[in-house]
């Protein structure tokens, strides 16, 4: 039988850590996410639902990105899918009367963990200017109020609206309609804080914002290597794929700053090995990696290829740098010229290591590099990235059998999105087949990116914010200058299933638009519909959910979007019928080109950013018979068909479960979308960080019972964490060296130096510290606790994104 809500919040006092797991998922993984299910859904409902996740004629898990495989199991779900499921699938309701019962000041008291477990919204809500409570409203009238803030708007540009991964490709592509047709670009979304410098550092170099493996490569690789990630936490499925790949031969590095029970040993609960035989090593080696090294680490295999080569030769794929890239001779004097010296201090390994990594790349028939936000987070990610790629191509190691580059999307549809127009800065090309498909005129100047956007919050420039699902409050660096810019804003409207922080820290006036889930029965124009979404490796593929929704009051994020769309733009019709369809480069399968300057610019302060001139009358007007796409999502994927390149014959393609797989160019044909058409070496100037004395490097990281800001449970039961999140792991040689106590309760104080040389400081108090096996120097904490001590203007170079994996913190005794 489920479980009611909690009615207090975390009890911080009760944390205490325990000797850390090595060994991930296994039966206890089973137990705790039945339990989880459970105490959401009660026994039936969770048999019902958890059977149909990831299934061709079910819905795909609201979780992770990592693909399917064409086989299915019959439990096709992990731990924290299951997590992920019990929490939209929750029988647990918040309604008008749970409002009525808590005002905006109660509700900000709560935890994160408190608000999320109090159910799915029922009815859409309504916080009046200076009221107290939120209270009941109609649905004409909340879509009414928002088109009619955003009719009053001086200038599109004061608007912003952002998209979360969850967003389905259908909704995720009307709503840059929506966007563009009211005049604006302001489409920052999840990417720019997770994988944007992977999608800036890849379309450089080899012309598509993507990875370029299947889950079939995956399977066939001979070397794995696995930075800067935690699947076993965060993507649980894939350890499936690397235990087959483990099963056929391959080596699997694990490169790292904590040693993650996810990448030592995996015990498959669908296996007789894996229940009862202690299941499988996954890790050959764990490379123990200070953080920011990773630069170094790559650069130091390139290195040893290299020498290797001038000794014996045999070992770079001369043909495939001769007719596929370019670069080469500035790469190889790049690293010719580098010291092992750099290298050791970089990584904090000895140049041995160094050399055992890099002679297990050279011996490898075909290497893959998996990573995560590990990588992606750090001031200096774009050259590292870069160097990555600068590895693989030393031996020919895209474009081939179970070799590749490998960007583990953290969200569920969140490359979707991207693939389907949602960024800050499209391309030309997708804006001319836009503009010929629904007769107007897009705007071409650049929009917001997310830290942008609190920029010109923070700035008074923003009166209105929508989101498309997420939580960003949480989400976002810089905590107290993003509830502070919140609070400018005019109208703030949240398209969400469940209670976040994002819904107490509001605008002025405040709207909470309840939204259908992915298990949730879309019944519309007298049919089911269907929604598709993309997986971490291009493929895309239909999602059903079959659930009774939790209310009739809930619109899908298609209604809400098809109903804005029809009261901004009026009832027009169909689109013109003699539009062609547009057709783009590689490029627009993923992250949009850039230009140079554009390169060189990166993090665009807003002080840059040109306000678009707006074309007046019905040309800027997208034509489109608006409740005609609400009653039938088939019409959508039709405009998506003729405006995308590689969605021909969609419908067809997706039905009876089958996979869509998009054309990625330098996979499939070993062709690059770049600016000379070929794949690009580049010499990247070595960067790692330099702590200062007395200091840490802080990385800010999920815990197990964790995804993204939605908090399951207490623990973080593979770190040995129980009851509790507000703990920072230290090595124990810092903490006697700083004059610290393991267990005692500390404040983190982050430092930052602004270009002028002024320090800022921000404070999370109340940490416990708990000694953990991290690099000497290194330190971790839980987001979003952490997200307060992140500055908003220390972000990566080129791609903008938060560098919240290299925080430079110091320990404060408390009074």
């Amino acid at each position: 039988m489920a479980t009611k809500p909690p009615t207090a919040d975390i009890d911080e006092t009760r944390v205490h850590a325990t000797r850390p797991k090595k060994v991930a998922v296994g039966v206890p993984a089973v137990l705790h996410a039945l339990e989880i299910a459970n105490a959401q859904m009660g026994v039936t409902r969770s048999v019902q639902t958890l059977l149909r996740v990831n299934q061709k004629d079910g819905f795909d898990c609201p979780g992770c990105a990592w693909p399917e495989e064409d086989k299915r199991h019959v439990a096709e779900f992990c731990e924290n899918g299951a997590k992920a499921v019990a929490e939209e699938a929750t029988l647990r309701r918040v309604g008008p009367e749970f409002f009525a019962a808590h005002s905006l000041d109660d509700l900000r008291a709560h935890d994160d963990w408190w608000l999320g477990q109090q159910g799915r919204l029922t009815h859409p809500m309504v916080l009046d200017e200076g009221a107290t409570h939120y209270r009941p409203i109609s649905w004409d009238d909340a879509l009414r109020l928002v088109a009619d803030e955003l009719r009053s708007l001086d200038d599109p540009d004061e608007a912003v609206f952002y998209t979360s991964g969850r967003t389905s490709n259908e909704a995720a592509f009307l709503y840059q309609l929506l966007v563009r047709g009211f005049g604006t670009n302001n489409l920052p979304d999840c990417s720019n804080m997770c994988h944007e410098s992977s999608g800036s550092a890849l379309t450089e170099t080899i012309g598509i914002g993507k990875g370029t493996v299947s889950i079939e490569d995956v399977h066939e690789a001979d070397l794995l290597i696995v930075a800067g990630q935690n699947p076993g936490s965060n993507h649980p499925r894939m350890l499936s794929a690397l235990e087959k790949a483990k099963q056929r031969g391959a080596t699997i590095i694990a490169v790292n700053p904590l040693p993650e029970p996810g990448l030592m040993r995996f015990e498959n609960p669908q296996t007789v090995r894996g229940v009862a035989f202690g299941g499988t090593k996954l890790a050959d080696e764990f490379v123990q990696i200070r953080l920011g090294g990773d630069q170094a680490l790559f650069q130091a295999i390139g290195k040893h290829l290299l020498e290797a080569e001038e000794a014996e030769g045999g070992v770079l794929d001369h043909a495939f740098i001769a007719e596929h890239t370019s670069g080469f001779d500035a790469y190889r004097q790049a690293m010719t010229d580098a010291p092992w010296r750099e290298f050791v201090a970089a990584t904090g390994l000895p140049e041995k290591a160094l050399r055992r990594v890099g002679e297990a790349v050279r011996t490898s028939k075909a290497t893959i590099v998996c990573w995560a936000m590990g990588l992606t987070q750090h001031k200096h990610s774009v050259p590292m990235l870069r160097d990555v790629v600068n590895m693989l191509l030393l031996q020919g190691n895209i474009g081939r059998s179970g070799a590749g580059l490998c960007p583990v999307r953290g969200h569920s549809n969140v490359q979707g999105d991207r693939t389907v127009g949602i960024y800050e800065k499209p391309s030309s090309n997708f804006l001319d087949a836009l503009d010929a498909e629904f007769g107007f005129a897009a705007p071409r100047e650049h929009g917001y990116n997310t830290v942008q956007a609190i920029r010109a919050m923070r700035d008074g420039r923003v009166r209105f914010f929508m989101s498309m699902g997420g939580n960003y409050v949480a989400a976002t660096p810089d905590t107290a200058v993003v509830e502070a810019g919140m609070a400018q804003v005019g109208l703030t409207a949240h398209v969400s299933t469940k209670l976040n922080r994002s819904h107490v820290v509001t605008g002025r006036r405040a709207l909470i638009l309840p939204t259908l889930g992915r298990t949730d029965r879309d019944r519309r124009g007298a049919r089911e519909q269907r929604v598709t979404v993309e997986d971490s490796m291009g493929a895309v593929h239909a999602s059903r959910g079959r659930l009774a929704p939790p209310s009739e009051e809930l619109l899908s994020e298609v209604a809400i979007v098809a109903r804005l769309c029809a009261l901004l733009f009026g009832s027009q019709g169909d689109s013109p019928p003699d539009a062609p369809p547009q057709h783009v480069g590689d490029h627009d399968l993923g992250y949009p080109e850039r230009t140079a300057s554009e390169e060189a610019d990166g993090a665009d302060h807003p002080a840059d950013h040109r306000v678009p001139e707006r074309v007046e009358g019905p040309s800027n007007v997208p034509h489109a018979d608006w409740a005609a796409l609400e009653a039938d999502y088939a019409l959508i994927r039709s405009h998506i068909e003729r405006v995308v390149p590689g969605f021909d014959d969609y419908e067809e393609r997706i039905d009876k479960g089958r996979t869509l797989h998009l054309p990625n160019g330098p996979r499939d044909a070993r062709r690059f979308a770049t600016v000379d058409g070929k794949a690009r070496f580049t010499a990247n100037p070595l960067e790692y960080p330099v702590i200062p004395r007395g200091r840490l490097l802080l990385q800010t990281l999920r815990s197990h019972d964790q995804y993204n800001t939605t908090i399951y449970g207490k623990d973080d039961r593979y770190r040995g964490i129980h009851d509790g999140r507000r703990v920072v792991l230290v090595n124990t040689k810092d903490i006697q060296a700083l004059g610290f106590a393991e267990d005692e309760i500390v404040d983190l104080v982050s430092e930052w130096t602004r270009p002028d040389g002024t320090i800022e400081e921000r404070r999370a108090e109340e940490f416990r510290i708990v000694a953990y096996n991290t690099p000497k120097g290194n330190a971790a904490a839980y987001y979003p606790e952490t997200n307060v001590l992140v500055p908003l203007d220390s972000v990566a170079d080129i791609s903008g994104t938060p560098t919240s994996k290299a925080v430079i913190v110091r320990l404060e005794h408390r009074a």
